[in-house]
């Protein structure tokens, strides 16, 4: 098959891809996927590379030899505690070594793991509790109050409870002891619940315990608001998984075994979990494992483990460019620098780069795109050729292609539609969601499955992508089609302004008018005659239809558990507020 193809010509599966003649020349454009489990595929790295470091963890490190060592003892235990081949597992945990064995142990024994994040509200933890009928769950101590209020109504017959303390050296056990560990009560032992320690004690004398699964077989579910904005679970392969880590190092030539990941992602989200951690270990990476951070210790750890690569949100880079302890630091070290998980403006690409290249980076953010359906990204902008504002070309073997909103009808270069994609990382379906599974994988009259992903873009003729925004989040104000992400990348272009976030809110005569909400950078106050101004900016570069009727200014703006702007949380506010003048 010739790699380099004219615009419009198809390949054997009948599919276009113009972005081939875009990629880096050192990128294949098709794959050999492997057709073990996930713990299979580890399992292959542990053999090649068994004295290399896996992950690191408050200043301990584990070889990969010693990681399998741990997975089979937890596997073990799992068996023991009657855990069948297609049980689900919930591991409600953040990034720790925990985390990680208890993944791969449930993959092994033939389970399902259940990916929950530990800061969610009782309420919701019985959510995925019941959704995924889960039979067992592992939590922290300090999470354990929230699994016992709810425990008895889901019938969760088994709870696992662990530590940080157990996978602490014995200076840093009394260390954590003395500062956070005080603040968290002892569990008590009742039916049900098992300490960690106990755990894995009763699977010592189990021998046979590995179930052996297919690529195809599901692997794990993972939480999104899916396409429509309610909370679904996503249930995915094992061949998704290991499709993305084959994608994930094809595209990063740079990538070598050894190479150090600062996983900050939490696992229980499909960009730390697919790109941080599995994408590593299934090709002997090494994962620093980050349980909790702030910018300012997202900077501390950056200066001490001098990792290769970093993946992160947009917020996450905003943030750090107001840390004053980035003076001086050298990122000479960096090989990789990711952003995913949202709209990344041209703006705060430039001063991110900008940044990056001041501490000695050799190179720029590489923005990404990707859903939960498919695990993570599919798409990235390539190393050797960028446009702006573009999120990058697709992964191999992964297709894209613009249709007109509410049907299958593909669109033309440069006009924007629906962003469709299909490829080896998309999920299985939705759990107990026929209907929503329905309208989201659709087959098309070329004989594939698509993923309609409910957001909006363009694609050029060179096939780079163009993320505009959610189709729901658009502003329909005056009979206009508003997309706040543009009126964002205009507001963040000022040099007052930090980061911003643009909202529509009801009207009795435009149906809907913009708000848009602020957060200046230091030094800079907020005042009437800065409002003024910003207002003055926006005339000059939004059209006036999709003019803001109001700038309201803001020490922060509300983020999601992942850190992206929580724009939902703000109109919630302001309804609210409306509600109240209105009575």
């Amino acid at each position: 098959m010739n790699e380099i193809l004219e615009k419009e010509e198809i390949l054997e599966n009948g599919l276009k891809a113009p972005w081939l003649k875009s990629k880096d020349p050192e990128v294949p454009a098709t794959l050999t996927y492997s057709t073990l489990s996930m713990s299979g595929k580890v399992e292959e790295i542990v053999e090649r590379y068994p004295d290399y470091i896996a992950y690191e963890f408050m200043g301990r490190n584990t070889t990969y030899a010693k990681m399998w060592d741990k997975i089979i003892a937890c596997a073990k235990a799992l068996k023991a505690l009657g855990i069948r081949e297609g049980d689900k597992v919930t591991i409600c945990m953040p990034n720790a070594p925990q985390t990680v064995t208890m993944f791969y142990a449930v993959n092994m024994v033939g389970a399902i793991a259940n990916m929950v994040h530990p800061l969610s509200a009782e309420s919701e933890i019985a959510f995925y509790l019941r959704d995924s009928s889960s039979v067992a769950a592992i939590t922290l101590d300090q999470f354990y109050p929230k699994f016992e209020n709810v425990r008895k109504a889901v019938d969760l017959p088994n709870l696992i409870v662990t530590s940080i303390k157990d996978e602490l050296n014995p200076l840093m056990k009394v260390g954590f002891a003395l500062t956070q560990g005080r603040k968290i009560a002892p569990v008590p032992k009742k039916g049900g619940v098992i300490l960690w320690k106990d755990f894995l004690k009763g699977g010592e004398h189990v021998e046979i315990f590995r179930v052996m699964r297919k690529d195809t077989d599901p692997a794990a579910i993972l939480y999104s608001g899916g396409t429509t904005g309610t909370t679904k679970g996503i249930l995915l392969s094992n061949r998704n998984f290991n499709a993305l880590a084959a994608q994930i190092v094809a595209t990063n030539p740079i990538f070598q075994p050894g190479c150090k990941m600062l996983a900050i992602m939490p696992m229980f989200h499909g960009f730390g979990l697919g790109v941080s951690i599995h994408s590593m270990l299934a090709n002997g990476g090494d994962c620093i494992l980050v349980p909790r951070f702030t910018p300012k210790t997202y900077a501390e750890l950056l200066k001490k483990h001098q990792p290769n690569l970093i993946a992160g949100v947009p917020s996450l880079f905003e943030a750090l460019l107001r840390i004053p302890g980035m003076d001086g630091v050298d990122l000479s070290c960096l090989k990789g620098v990711f952003s995913g998980g949202d709209s990344l403006s041209v703006e705060l690409k430039k001063r991110f780069d900008k940044f990056l290249h001041d501490h000695g980076c050799a190179v720029g953010v590489r923005e990404g795109y990707g859903t939960t359906e498919c695990v993570t990204a599919s798409c990235l902008t390539p190393m050797h050729k960028q446009k702006e504002g573009s999120i990058g070309i697709p992964f191999p073997d992964t297709f894209y292609k613009i249709v007109e909103p509410g049907t299958e009808n593909e669109v033309p270069y440069g006009t924007e539609g629906e962003i469709c994609l299909t490829g080896p990382t998309m999920m299985l379906k939705y759990v107990n969601q026929p209907e929503e599974t329905a309208n989201t994988l659709r087959t098309h009259a070329d004989g594939h499955t698509w993923v309609h992903t409910g957001d909006l873009g363009i694609m050029d003729e060179d096939g780079f992508i163009y993320f505009r925004q959610r189709i729901k989040r658009m502003i329909v104000t005056n009979g206009y089609n508003v997309y706040p992400s543009q009126l964002e990348n205009v507001l963040d272009g000022h040099e007052y302004v930090q980061v911003s976030c643009v909202i529509g809110l009801p009207d009795p005569i435009k149906i809907q008018r913009v708000k848009a909400f602020v957060v200046l950078k230091p030094g800079y106050v907020p005042t009437d005659s800065c409002k003024a101004e910003l207002l003055d900016y926006c005339r000059k570069h939004i059209a006036k239809y999709a003019m803001p009727s109001d700038i309201e200014f803001r020490d922060e703006l509300p983020k999601t558990l992942v850190g992206k702007v929580a724009y939902r949380i703000l109109e919630e506010e302001e309804l609210a507020k409306m509600g109240k003048q209105a009575q």
